[in-house]
């Protein structure tokens, strides 16, 4: 990244500005603005996250919240109610209260005297999902929002219930606000009211994963908040970005496709992480885009922001499997809208282990090679090809890499041949020229299962002439859900179903010589929590497709080569590490007991944020463990530690979530300790259980 130290404006910073609530609460706002502001109003640029901008998100916000104010911006980061040095308790995410208090902070920013009453908004992850959600409620100040690393589906498409199946980044995520939201303000800002601050988040917080786990159907609780519901409510426009290793690489081609306002999408090769600083690479320019975007919208410049294709994507080339990625190797290639007229589906016929030419081919009357039947009663006079079936050992999934992928420990899915072991494999024939995939390839399967409760995971691979498999996207489907993840109902063992699996959008290149895979198990742990019982699914190949969103090699990429800039940001703020860091993500298995346990840790180490002499650690450890093929054995772990030292001051909080079941129930134990030095000045434990609701 290039750190660029001369700006169009000079600039001026306001370490902490307290805004008022109207229930007299006080949120903390640090604010960047240029220095002629005071005489010259500027539009403002809110980012509205849980994230403590003083300390833990300091570094990152320094890139470019001064770079954007640098360029004639009044850029103002807050912190949400109960967290950093904003008053209050961080209860849930996406309250009302949470809407409310930004829809007050927007109506503020809008009558300072250094902004000229126009705003927008920013952020990635929580940030975006606050101001996607903050722009459907219309305030009046706000003309544009840039997010990043979103959805617009709470239940469905988050880290909760993916297909109606419970996501092991429920727990993950829930553990990491757990600590978030029970750390101590600054007294350094806050004064002495920071003891009785913190002692409040304390007192007042409950582990999420609990509320979380009594909605496992979609519900009011998910519908609040999701933008789907109401995309016409989304009244401005808005710039859209994620990438394809993210979690969240749906939503973007959602709202090009559904929102009726000015809007642009962007998907990278990118995890969890702004454009600019992405992970894999390429990285691009991607604030020059943002002020491109800000100028126009906000400022009225005729810049031709919105020239050029809706959306522009990044098409991966193939590449070996492996659990990071520097770069991924790939070019941009442009749509002019989304649905895009360059895509079609082409969907293939199933066979037992064999994925069929395109069902089009035999449209135009070519005759089907052996094994490619497709209606019931074809073959045979009459007699209907017998079912291929699996029923997956819970080792299956092991290699999946985490949900939402962030680069840091190595966290993308390994070489799938292991995982195939335990799965329903498909494959192509070696393909003979090369094909190109852009969107969401879906999986159509007549099917049988042995369980009332059972579930589906199915996996596109990309596998190389030497066999290895590198995994493109992937798809759960929660069987109990087939009629709606708001009504589900136990399936009957034994009876014929149609089940449609979505995988992710991805934008794929398979070179010619390689073999399309689909995979198909019944367990992806642990990334997905497994059913009550192991279950044997019966897939009746001939009546089942494989469709992909084909886009011909062929149509022009409407795209220049290199369409962004060079990364760039303002000088981050300095910091010194004082202990080493450390991240681990290591599968073990034990043969004689059985048992099998993934480890995952994270720890930043002990840093010093140079400039207000404070001294940060962080960290994060995750466990998932099974024993032998016992599907109620199962358990997740979530433990956290973050300290905060200064002088004398010298805070820990050590958060622990552990979630077991059996098979009618979910068990959650967690505990919460608060330490100043080595005195513990505040403990508490939960031991709760909650139904099993068909999962």
């Amino acid at each position: 990244m290039r750190f660029v130290t001369q700006l169009p404006y000079a600039t001026k910073e306001e370490e902490h500005v307290a805004i008022p609530m109207s229930d007299g609460v006080e949120l903390s706002a640090r604010i960047w603005r240029p220095t002629s502001s005071d005489s010259e109003p500027v539009p403002a640029v809110l980012e509205y996250i849980p994230y403590r901008k003083r300390d833990l998100s300091a570094v990152r916000d320094s890139i470019h919240h001064p770079y954007i104010a640098g360029h004639g911006y009044a850029c103002v980061r807050v912190d949400i109610r109960g967290t950093g040095e904003s008053e209050g308790v961080l209860r849930d995410e996406y309250l009302e209260q949470e809407q409310q208090d930004a829809e007050e902070v927007l109506a503020w920013l809008a009558e300072q005297p250094w902004c000229d009453g126009g705003t927008g908004m920013m952020g990635i992850s929580w940030g975006a999902f606050a101001a996607l959600q903050v722009a459907a409620r219309q305030p009046p100040s706000l003309r544009g929002i840039v997010i990043a690393s979103f959805t617009d589906d709470r239940h469905a498409d988050d880290m909760h219930y993916m297909g109606g199946a419970l996501l092991s980044d429920n727990l993950a995520e829930a553990g990491t606000m757990f600590a978030y939201g029970t750390c101590p303000p600054d007294p350094a800002i806050v004064g002495d009211r920071w003891r009785a601050m913190w002692h409040e988040r304390m007192e007042h917080t409950r582990p999420w994963v609990l509320e979380w786990l009594r909605h496992q159907r979609r519900d009011d609780y998910w519908r609040h908040a999701s933008v789907c519901e109401d995309y016409g409510a989304v009244r401005c426009p808005v710039l859209a970005s994620s990438g394809w290793a993210d979690g969240y690489s749906n939503a973007v081609t959602r709202l090009l496709g559904n929102l009726d306002v000015p809007r642009k999408g962007l998907i990278g090769p990118w995890s969890h992480k702004f454009p600019h600083l992405g992970e894999p690479g390429p990285a691009i320019g991607y604030l020059q885009e943002v002020v491109r975007w800000w100028d126009h919208w906000l400022k009225g410049v005729d810049n031709g922001v919105m020239d050029g294709p809706m959306l522009r994507t990044w098409m991966q080339e193939s590449v070996p499997p492996s659990t990071s990625y520097e770069e991924r190797p790939g070019r941009w290639v442009g749509e002019p809208t989304w649905p895009s007229p360059h895509i079609r589906e082409v969907t293939h016929p199933l066979a037992p282990h064999r994925i069929g030419r395109p069902l089009e081919s035999y449209e135009n009357g070519e005759s089907r090679a052996t094994g490619e039947s497709s209606a019931v009663g074809e073959r045979g006079g009459g007699v209907e090809p017998a079912p291929v079936t699996v029923q997956s050992p819970l080792s299956v999934g092991q290699f999946a890499g985490k949900w939402a992928s962030y680069n840091a420990p190595p966290d993308l899915p390994y070489d799938q041949r292991e995982e195939d072991g335990g799965s329903l494999v498909f494959d192509s024939d070696p393909l003979t020229e090369r094909l190109e995939i852009l969107g969401s390839p879906t999986v159509e399967l007549d099917l049988t299962i042995s369980e009332p409760v059972g579930m589906v995971a199915a996996r596109l691979s990309d596998v190389s002439p030497d066999g290895s498999a590198t995994r493109v996207s992937y798809g759960i489907l929660n069987l109990t859900r087939l009629g709606g993840t708001d009504t589900p109902e136990p399936v009957e063992p034994g009876r014929r179903y149609r089940a449609k699996v979505q995988l992710n959008g991805v934008g794929q290149a398979f070179p010619p010589g390689h073999r399309i895979r689909l995979s198909l198990s019944t367990s992806y742990w642990p990334m997905a929590w497994p059913p009550p019982k192991p279950a044997l699914l019966s897939v009746y190949a001939h009546a089942s497709t494989l469709s992909l969103p084909v886009r011909p090699t062929d149509e022009p990429d409407e795209m220049p080569v290199s369409p962004f800039g060079e990364p760039e940001g303002a000088p981050p703020i300095t910091s010194t590490q004082l202990s080493p860091r450390e991240e681990r993500w290591e599968v073990k298995r034990d043969l004689v007991g059985y048992n099998a346990e993934l480890e995952i840790v994270k720890d930043r180490g002990l840093v010093r944020i140079d400039d207000i002499g404070l001294e940060v650690g962080l960290r994060a450890e995750e466990r998932y463990r099974s024993v032998a093929e016992d599907f109620t054995s199962v358990s997740g772990e979530s433990a956290w530690t973050m300290r905060f030292r200064r002088d004398e001051w010298d805070i820990r909080v050590e958060t622990r979530t552990r979630l077991t079941s059996d098979a009618g129930e979910f068990f959650v134990d967690a505990t919460l300790d608060g330490y100043e030095g080595d005195k513990r000045v505040f403990s508490r434990t939960w031991n709760e259980q909650v139904p099993r609701d068909l999962l």
